[in-house]
């Protein structure tokens, strides 16, 4: 072990968005772990609805409806969280920052004890709604563009009325458009330098102007939640910046809605301020991959299943 055994490593947490989702997903931590148990069970009970078996049991069709992916992503990374939580491990580190990928923000103020995970959950599931009804109002697509430069995507976004909705490493965007537009766009892009188009499997236009009417009934209810100055260092999707005023964190997660969202700028100041481990708290490793196009150095662990805490070394 050497001198070393006691130095806490510096890390931040991250929590996965939507699209992380699949089949099966908590359910070995729910078997295994009481602290896992606890929070589904409880995710049930205040959502009077079993989504638990949603998580479980799928089907994915159902769990990839985006009022069921939000709630049940949140509930299976705050499963793992307690988990891992509870573990000997957690004393290894050192968590200087929480962040979250688009849903994950509201994991992630969870994780710093801004939000409860009662309120974090009521809301997931109401913005899941929300943004489900402005799709059907505003039927669109998310495409994800790889090779090409923002300007020129830009560009492009401009004159076909598409938008930039995630910037969320090198080499690769995602934009959000009506499905018309966003087809045009994939079409466009190739003969612009675009190595590959990608159609998200997403249920909508999201983090654009589309989404307004979401926003703007989010807000009534963002507004009635109490949200407390995080414990632990908040990074914001929408500015990429630590926020700590729980007035602007508000706004920010309204904003959230039909804004881009910075991931890349946000992982990147992490970095900046010297942390290079990560713990990926959630259902799969999408933020590894992201992160990993970011920064190669980064060190990114992932804990969303029993074998991920148990993969954990002993620093």
């Amino acid at each position: 072990m050497g001198s070393h055994s006691n130095r806490m490593v510096d890390a931040a947490f991250i929590f996965p968005g939507q699209g992380a989702q699949y089949v099966g997903m908590g359910k070995d931590l729910y078997e295994n772990y009481p602290q896992a148990k606890e929070i589904f069970d409880r995710a049930n009970s205040i959502l009077k609805f079993d989504i638990k078996k949603i998580c479980f049991e799928g089907p994915q069709e159902e769990l990839a409806i985006t009022h069921n992916s939000q709630p049940a992503i949140l509930t299976t990374s705050i499963a793992a969280l307690k988990v891992f939580e509870s573990s000997g491990l957690y004393g290894q580190y050192n968590i200087r920052f929480s962040l979250g990928l688009s849903l994950g923000e509201y994991t992630a103020l969870v994780a710093s004890g801004s939000l409860t995970f009662e309120d974090a959950l009521v809301l997931v599931r109401k913005r899941g709604e929300l943004m489900e009804d402005a799709s059907r109002k505003n039927p669109g697509k998310m495409a994800c563009v790889i090779g090409m430069d923002l300007k020129a995507t830009e560009e492009l976004c401009k004159g076909i009325g598409c938008e930039i909705a995630n910037l969320n490493c090198p080499g690769q965007i995602v934009v959000s458009g009506k499905t018309n537009n966003i087809e045009l766009f994939a079409s466009l892009a190739k003969e612009k330098g675009a190595k590959r188009v990608l159609m998200l499997d997403v249920s909508g236009p999201f983090h654009s102007s589309l989404m307004t009417p979401a926003r703007d009934k989010l807000r009534d209810h963002i507004d009635k939640v109490q949200i407390l100055a995080p414990k632990i260092p908040f990074i914001s999707n929408v500015d990429a910046l630590v926020q700590n005023d729980p007035i602007k964190i508000k706004e920010n997660l309204i904003a959230q809605v039909n804004s881009k969202t910075l991931w890349e700028e946000s992982v990147k100041l992490v970095a900046q301020n010297g942390v290079k481990t990560f713990l990926e708290i959630g259902p799969g490793q999408v933020l590894k991959g992201l992160a990993k196009k970011i920064d190669p150095k980064l060190e990114v662990k992932c804990v969303g299943t029993v074998q991920g805490l148990q993969a954990q070394p002993v620093v």
